[in-house]
């Protein structure tokens, strides 16, 4: 088997973990590829006050299942509580250990991203001491920070090597992956702990995207009809939590340990639409870039891609978008493509999103199963694609497939994988 792909080490995904409203890697993936929705009315925080009050919420969640100490816990947040799990669950998918890791020292980078970080435990500490006149915990600004999870997981798990954090919204997940193969190409690390995470289903946050009228309204008695991603009576995405965690590895490294292989990293890419902190691109040029980049990256012809796993956020203008993006890239093959939306099921968990739906991805290469987008009732004639509506599709020779996010700023993050 050939190392080198285009003279650059090749990139392998060797252990998948994660922490999601349909659970760790083996239900949700059960879930999805049967339809069933996670998304529920909220139960961890009081909701009543807020007029959407269902999201992807992660239930059942103890870190000290994850030997996490709960005095810990409580310091690092739950942003960072989710990376630690979801990052030994992947570990122990790899078949490797934290000896392991820690044996090959500043050989193992850590690349894990979050647009928020532990954003709640700043909000915390602000309320207290403007209402309590407390004395500020020392620790809870720091522990919000967006690298925090990163920084535990590397700590945990003891990962010498480089430690990026990216924080680029809804694209994080997606871009960490990316970045972390990069460490890899470039000869950096032999090995990568990476992925995204996202933490903050509080009210605030709730609120705060209500009030820019992006969350879907009006199903608080029937959460999972909410997220109906393409479908012409879609109203708003659906909050979310949770985290995914990949092993990204050179093919020399996974081949020499045994490994088992899931798939190839082949390319990503990243781009700007330079146009609006909210507002999406109406020629979704951003969108159209990051992925004919992607495929560009990974020497990917476009006919070769059989399945898009999309942004499909469940908001008018982004399924329109990334619809319009979409046909720009492939021209008429985009109308042989199958695409589908894991935020059907899940929810959008920003940071966390693309990471989990990699994961998807990666298992929609394993088992052949495409799974479908739920909630799909009525066709939009902007958005006139095949969308693998409400039933999965069992295929034969997939080789490729496309995983897009995009996010607020004009963030765009698209990864090209590969059946190995």
């Amino acid at each position: 088997m050939e190392l080198l792909r285009n003279g650059r080490p090749r990139v392998v995904i060797t252990g998948m973990g994660s922490v999601s409203a349909l659970g760790p890697v083996k239900d949700l993936w059960d879930s999805l590829k049967n339809g069933r929705s996670g998304i529920r009315r909220i139960e961890t925080i009081p909701i009543d006050h807020v007029p959407v009050q269902i999201g992807g919420e992660v239930r059942g969640f103890d870190p000290e299942d994850y030997e996490i100490d709960r005095k810990e816990a409580r310091r690092m947040g739950r942003a960072c509580q989710f990376a630690i799990a979801a990052a030994k669950m992947a570990i122990a998918d790899a078949g490797l250990t934290i000896a392991d890791i820690e044996a090959q020292g500043e050989r193992v980078g850590t690349v894990i991203g979050s647009s928020l970080g532990s954003q709640e435990l700043s909000e915390q500490t602000t309320t207290k001491y403007r209402t309590e006149g407390r004395k500020p915990n020392p620790l809870g600004l720091v522990n919000s920070l967006p690298n925090m999870p990163g920084h535990y997981v590397s700590k945990v798990v003891r990962t010498l090597g480089p430690l990026l954090a990216p924080s680029t919204a809804c694209a994080t997940g997606t871009q960490s992956v990316g970045e972390a193969s990069e460490l890899i190409k470039n000869g950096r690390s032999d090995m990568v702990v990476t992925g995204g995470v996202e933490a903050v289903l509080q009210d605030y946050a709730i609120a705060g995207f209500e009030a820019m009228d992006t969350l879907a309204t009006g199903y608080n008695d029937n959460p999972s009809a909410a997220s109906r991603p393409f479908d012409k009576n879609r109203n708003g995405f659906v909050f979310a939590e949770g985290c995914g965690i990949v092993i990204v590895e050179s093919l020399a490294h996974a081949l020499k340990r045994g490994a088992r292989i899931y798939a190839e990293v082949l390319g990503h890419a990243s781009s700007s639409d330079a146009y609006h902190i909210a507002a999406l691109d109406p020629n979704a040029g951003g969108a159209t870039r990051a992925m004919r980049w992607a495929l560009d990256d990974a020497h990917v012809n476009v006919e070769d891609i059989g399945y898009i796993n999309a942004h499909g956020t469940s908001t008018q203008p982004n399924d329109a978008m990334e619809t319009l993006a979409i046909k720009k890239v492939f021209g008429e093959e985009a109308y042989n493509l199958m695409i589908s939306s894991t935020k059907s099921m899940i929810g959008h968990a920003l940071g966390a999103a693309g990471t989990l739906e990699i994961i998807a991805s990666v298992m929609t290469l394993v088992e052949q199963i495409v799974h479908p987008t739920i909630n799909y009732e009525t066709p939009d004639p902007d958005c006139d694609l095949d969308y693998v509506p409400n039933v999965a599709r069992q295929v034969e020779n997939l080789k490729y497939v496309l995983s897009n996010s995009f996010g607020l700023g004009g963030q765009n993050a698209s990864i090209v994988l590969g059946k190995i």
